[in-house]
C-alpha cells in the first residue's frame, strides 16, 4: 500500500511539474522550425490522473462518413475542432475527439508515424532538471504517466500522438502541440496504424478543409 501510494505521488507531482513548465517556459512552435524547438516541450501538458470522469458523447469514438480524397489508413487531425480521422474503405471513418495545442502551439503539415510505443517511459531532458531538480530523472511507462498508454512519434519532430490519463482534457486547447486521445482510444488507434502511416494535421479554424466530415449512416458501427 505504501509502495502503491508513492508511486502515485510521483506520478501527481510529475504531472503538476509538467503543467508549470509547459505554461511558463515553452514558446509557441510552427512546423517550419520544429528542429529549434526547446527540450521541455516534449512533455505534455498533464493533470493529476482523474477517475470517473465521463467523455462528451461527441468526443466518443464513432464512426462518420469520409468524402476526401486520402487513402483508407490514413490519419486526418482537425486540431481547429479537435478530432481525429482515420480513414476507412467505403467512404467511412473513425472519428475520436482528441486534445490539442493551446493557441499559439497548433500547426499544420503532414507527417508520418515513425515509432510506435506501448505504455511509454518519460525522461525529462536535461534542461528542465536544471531548472527543476525535483522532477524525477525517469518515470515508467503506467497509468500515472502523462503520455498514457500509447504514444506514436510523428517524423523527427517533437509531436506525438500519445494517450492521456486526464481525460477531461478531450476537446481542450492544452499542449504544446502534441495530440492527446483518452487511453482507450489510443490503445484502438495504435492497433489500426503502422510505422509509416501518412498524419496530415490541419486546422479548421485557418484552413477550409476541401475533404468535410459529414455525419455516418445509422447502420454503419465500429469493427
Amino acid at each position: 500500500m505504501i509502495i502503491k501510494i508513492s508511486h502515485i505521488l510521483t506520478g501527481a507531482l510529475a504531472a503538476a511539474a509538467l503543467l508549470a513548465a509547459d505554461w511558463a517556459t515553452a514558446a509557441p512552435l510552427s512546423l517550419s522550425h520544429l528542429a529549434y524547438s526547446r527540450a521541455d516541450q516534449m512533455g505534455p501538458v498533464e493533470e493529476q490522473a482523474e477517475q470517473g470522469y465521463v467523455v462528451p458523447d461527441k468526443f466518443k469514438r464513432q464512426v462518420v462518413g469520409y468524402n476526401g480524397s486520402e487513402a483508407p489508413g490514413t490519419i486526418i487531425i482537425d486540431t481547429g475542432s479537435t478530432f481525429l480521422y482515420l480513414v476507412q474503405p467505403g467512404g467511412r471513418a473513425i472519428r475520436y475527439g482528441i486534445g490539442v495545442g493551446r493557441d499559439g502551439f497548433r500547426w499544420q503539415g503532414v507527417q508520418h508515424i515513425t515509432k510506435k510505443a506501448e505504455w511509454p517511459d518519460w525522461t525529462p531532458p536535461p534542461e528542465m532538471i536544471a531548472r527543476q531538480p525535483y522532477l524525477p530523472r525517469f518515470m515508467a511507462g503506467g497509468p500515472t504517466n502523462p503520455l498514457g498508454a500509447r504514444a506514436m512519434y510523428l517524423g523527427n519532430t517533437i509531436y506525438r500522438i500519445h494517450g492521456t490519463n486526464a481525460p477531461s482534457t478531450i476537446g481542450s486547447r492544452v499542449s504544446s502541440g502534441c495530440i492527446r486521445l483518452v487511453n482507450d482510444d489510443v490503445i484502438d488507434l495504435a492497433s489500426r496504424v503502422n510505422v509509416g502511416t501518412k498524419v496530415v494535421v490541419i486546422n479548421s479554424a485557418d484552413h477550409q478543409a476541401s475533404a468535410p466530415m459529414i455525419s455516418a449512416p445509422a447502420n454503419l458501427r465500429l469493427r
